[in-house]
């Protein structure tokens, strides 16, 4: 075929092979299906059927973009996988609110306007021990919040080793900047005391922030002060203290710090995640004295900032689940995962090697999600020829697991039991 051979857009469009499908979206499939046709034509290829290149292009625009895809990395809360899992009952709560409609902001003892934060914020306080707590979308969200309610033209003092980066290039001083507060830096990269937060406060400073250093550890020369001290400072001057968690979490878990713990060193409030060791939707929460959270639940930002009905109902349900401890580490799958004897990875890892004629090799497994980052799981992984990787991802479900020395490495700790036949069976069809 030659490019004066290749019909019109209207023509191509117009083919009976093609009757039904509705014109917004086969003229821009037609359009794309040309022009992949032209460059092979240019290449010297043969395009092929044209008419089968538009149907493939249909069926690819009429398809869901955000797909279930299994995790086969190792990492937990794989922050480019969606994070955390959902447990089930909080599948079953997002279902039944977006199913319908709901009480979100309806006070149905009273008839009349209620507030979405009545859903959460009772099993915060009862779990964190908090006087109030708030719910908005992300924890970042939550950080600039309380800057921005509490410090908005004034200095916010944070220690020259906590000016850290988050994920996709946001960085602490840039939250600052955005709430309106003004930075200022205490002590030195590797070594802060708390006499140096007493140095720098000023008429200016409206509050001390400390920011857990949750993906990455400055190890050997190095000092931070306790929070328990720096509340003593704070609170000394009448100043509030706000400790950014980062991830949070709400299960004893070694080396991570919950909000109870920070709360009861004396923290005015706390912000931390809700999808990452939590195990529930992308949130960010803040718990704390109840003047200040009113300060921030009044706040115009807060209202841009706010949860919606699916991401309250999938963390009211994960909370439910923490009110029961033993309940919690059975149900939620971050916990799950966290906690799961090696033996049972071996085993998972041993059953998929039976059925794709994999080997099994010892690996390790990591938390994720900025948190734990020096955190080492003994994990298992069945491993397969290397160049299934790219196939693997083109699969359905969408399969995504690691290449090293020469392999694909299935690694079993975030594989579900029940995931392990649909994984054999993308295996067996990207070999053909």
């Amino acid at each position: 075929m030659e490019l004066r051979d290749l019909p019109s857009v209207d023509e191509l469009a117009g083919n009976e092979r093609l009757a039904g499908a509705p014109r917004a979206l086969l003229v821009p499939a037609a359009r794309s299906a040309l022009a992949r046709a032209r460059e092979e034509i240019q290449a010297g290829s043969d395009p092929g059927d044209l008419v089968e290149r538009v149907e493939l292009e249909l069926e690819s625009a009429r398809g869901a973009r955000l797909r279930r895809t299994i995790n086969a990395t190792g990492v937990i809360v794989h922050t480019n996988l969606g994070r955390a899992p959902l447990a089930p009952s909080a599948l079953e709560r997002v279902n039944a609110v977006a199913g319908g409609y709901s009480n979100l902001e309806y006070d149905l003892v009273e008839g009349g306007r209620g507030s979405r934060q009545d859903h959460v914020a009772p099993i915060l306080r009862r779990l964190t021990g908090a006087e109030a707590a708030l719910v908005v979308n992300n924890n970042a969200a939550a950080v600039l919040l309380a800057l921005a309610a509490l410090a908005e033209g004034r200095e916010v003092l944070v220690s020259r080793g906590e000016l850290i980066e988050i994920g996709d290039g946001f960085r602490i001083p840039d939250v600052l900047a955005r709430s309106g507060a003004r930075l200022r830096e205490v002590g030195t990269t590797n070594r802060t005391r708390a006499a140096d937060y007493e140095r720098a406060i000023g008429p200016e400073t409206a509050l001390l922030l400390r920011v857990h250093q949750s993906n990455f550890r400055v190890v050997g020369f190095t000092e931070q002060p306790r929070l328990e001290e720096l509340v003593r400072v704070g609170h000394a001057h009448g100043l509030p203290v706000v400790d950014d968690l980062g991830s949070g979490v709400l299960a004893q878990l070694a080396d991570e710090p919950s909000a109870k713990d920070a709360l009861t060193a004396g923290a005015d409030l706390v912000c931390f995640s809700g999808d990452k060791l939590l195990g529930g939707p992308q949130a960010g929460i803040v718990v704390g004295r109840g003047e200040l959270v009113e300060k921030l639940r009044r706040h115009p930002l807060q209202r841009a900032l706010r949860a919606d009905k699916l991401t309250l109902a999938a963390l009211e349900a994960t909370l439910a689940l923490y009110l029961e401890p033993e309940r919690a580490a059975r149900e939620v799958p971050v916990l799950r995962m966290l906690t799961e004897p090696v033996d049972a990875v071996r085993a998972r890892a041993e059953r998929l090697a039976r059925l794709v004629g994999g080997e099994v090799e010892v690996t390790v497994g990591r938390v994720g999600g900025g948190a734990l980052p020096l955190a080492e799981l003994p994990s298992f992984a069945c491993a397969v020829e290397e160049e299934l990787a790219g196939r693997l991802r083109e699969a359905d479900p969408p399969v995504v697991g690691v290449v090293r020395d020469g392999r694909c490495l299935l690694d079993c700790r975030t594989v579900r039991d029940e995931e392990l036949d649909e994984l054999a069976a993308a295996v067996a069809s990207a070999r053909r």
